[in-house]
């Protein structure tokens, strides 16, 4: 069997220069199919608070350059066990969510079916919604972990039905998550009321705030979630603004006393073994970040996940001495 192409070694190429691919893979056109497809949505007008994370995903590419081929974490070569490949970005239109909602899932629907699984760099968290639906075509109702400071369990913003906040509370509606196998965690800071997290609770989700993370440890939690989950297809959404602003600035909707990326990362690998179908990390808003600190946990959040999906996808295991 072919090896897959895997980036070239920085030995032979500049880290600083040539094509900003995610972790400088090749693109999905220069490869004959791809096991894990990393696909950008550049699409923020379900924002509620600050623009930006439509610039997101290049942001994350940028920051991925740092990368490198063995993640010692999981004891995986994530480039070589199996075909990674960035798919370059879905076209949505920012003037009409229902269309770019309509868009964001056709386009994952072509990608799914090759066979890939799907690392999604956001744009705002409206596009989670899209996704899922996608996902949930190929595997049926799916476990959701969804990291984020915010449970984006509201009804309607200004009536708008389909927005940043709301997506969860639709995909419950439309039948598409295992509601019993749903957890926010990281959730943190003011809300509107009681009533949002009795809601959050009646779909069936599991709720570890940012505190809980604190006390009770990364292992713990991660335990906790993957008896949860189980065997069930997962699906991972994190918004980046999950973690501390000190961790992550670049964001829209900034929230006091959230995680570390060390808790982020070490919680992901917690989940290592569990069936991760796809995953998204949205919410990257660069123009409100500084030495690329929230780029650098998006892309390093991201590169956790492909770990565990290019592992599970692979059809041998292929080694690098």
């Amino acid at each position: 069997m072919t090896p897959p192409v895997a980036p070239e070694e920085t030995d032979r190429t500049l880290r600083f220069a040539g094509l900003a691919t995610f972790g400088r893979l090749p693109r999905l056109e220069d490869v004959k199919e791809a096991n894990v497809a990393v696909v950008g949505v550049p699409f923020d007008s379900g924002v509620s608070y600050r623009p930006g994370a439509r610039f997101g995903g290049n942001a994350i590419r940028e920051a991925s350059r740092m990368l490198r081929p063995y993640n010692p974490a999981q004891d995986v070569y994530p480039f070589h066990y199996s075909q990674v490949a960035d798919a370059g970005d879905i076209t949505a239109n920012p003037h009409n969510i229902n269309e770019a909602i309509e868009n964001i899932e056709a386009a994952a629907d072509k990608l799914l079916d090759t066979g890939a699984r799907l690392m999604t760099l956001g744009g705002d968290h409206t596009i989670a919604l899209p996704l899922l639906r996608s996902v949930a075509k190929k595997h049926g109702p799916v476990a959701l972990l969804h990291f984020d400071a915010h449970l984006d369990t509201w009804d309607t913003y200004f009536g708008a039905e389909y927005t940043h906040g709301t997506p969860f509370r639709r995909a419950v509606e439309e039948g598409i998550l295992d509601t019993s196998a749903l957890s926010h965690v990281g959730t943190r800071g003011p809300i509107y009321g009681k009533s949002d997290l009795d809601d959050s609770e009646k779909m069936g989700f599991g709720i570890v705030t940012s505190a809980d993370v604190m006390r009770r440890g990364v292992d713990e939690v991660a335990d906790q979630l993957r008896q949860r989950i189980g065997d069930r297809p997962l699906y991972i959404s994190i918004d980046i603004d999950c973690l501390d602003p000190a961790h992550a600035p670049g964001t829209g909707t900034p929230e006091a006393g959230g995680m570390t990326s060390r808790e982020l990362l070490e919680i992901l690998r917690g989940l290592a073994d569990c069936q991760l179908v796809s995953a998204d990390v949205v919410e990257v808003a660069p123009a409100y970040d500084h030495a690329d600190i929230t780029s650098v946990a998006a892309s390093h959040a991201a590169y956790e996940m492909i770990s565990i999906m290019s592992k599970q996808m692979a059809p041998t295991y292929w080694s690098k001495a």
